[in-house]
């Protein structure tokens, strides 16, 4: 039987309405500023709730003014003010790193890892370093900035991290690859603590694949 689960679900970069829109199989969305923020995670949030979970998909702090510190302080203040417990942590893109550093602090609280095409970092690295240690400048990527949180370095306790049972779902056609392929590796090396599941998709399932990846959501629940 799957338990009832408190799912966070953490976002990357703060894509565009416009980007949204050019990708997504659902309705445009519009919203005031033009970006996405936690929304990119609405076509999942319904199956999830629909079956009892406590579910929390926030806006992270504006990049060009918070840092990755700000991020993790901000979704920990959520964990806490809560009163999460029997946590599924899910990360998009750059949300891999503030996922790392949320189950550094919680690692007792925490039931699953589930990072969508995220990042996985070892201990001391920045997103920036993570994509320089798959092969590809950071720079090259459109869009991508040396805003804060992208260069500043995480410092985590990689046993405590390690530890934990987790699900990488790989995006086979994302432009995110360099960083993925770092990503297999590790789960290959994981004794088993981690799955990973493929989608034949670019780097933004929630929006280009919303029904596939809501079935592997909902079954990286406790007992699901």
């Amino acid at each position: 039987m799957t338990e009832m689960a408190d799912y966070v679900l953490i976002h990357g970069g703060n894509i565009a309405t416009d980007t949204w829109n050019s990708l997504t199989v659902g309705e445009p969305v519009r919203t005031p500023d033009g970006r996405m923020g936690g929304r990119v995670w609405d076509p999942v949030l319904p199956a999830l709730r629909a079956r009892g979970h406590r579910v929390l998909a926030p806006t992270l702090a504006d990049e060009h003014t918070c840092d990755l510190s700000g991020h993790i302080a901000q979704v920990a203040g959520l964990v806490e003010g809560h009163e999460l417990h029997d946590l599924v942590l899910v990360a998009h893109s750059y949300g891999g790193m503030v996922l790392t550093g949320v189950a550094d602090r919680f690692a007792e609280r925490v039931r699953r890892l589930v990072c969508v095409d995220a990042a996985l970092p070892d201990d001391d690295q920045s997103l920036f370093d993570v994509i320089v240690a798959g092969g590809r400048e950071p720079l090259s990527f459109e869009g991508l900035e040396a805003v804060p949180p992208y260069v500043e370095k995480l410092r985590f306790d990689a046993a405590r991290v390690d530890a934990l049972s987790g699900v990488y779902i790989a995006c086979t056609e994302s432009q995110f690859a360099p960083v993925t392929q770092l990503a297999r590796r590790k789960v290959a090396a994981s004794c088993g603590r981690w799955e990973l599941v493929e989608l034949p998709t670019g780097h933004v399932p929630m929006a280009t694949m919303p029904a596939e990846l809501t079935r592997l959501l909902v079954a990286a629940a406790p007992g699901g």
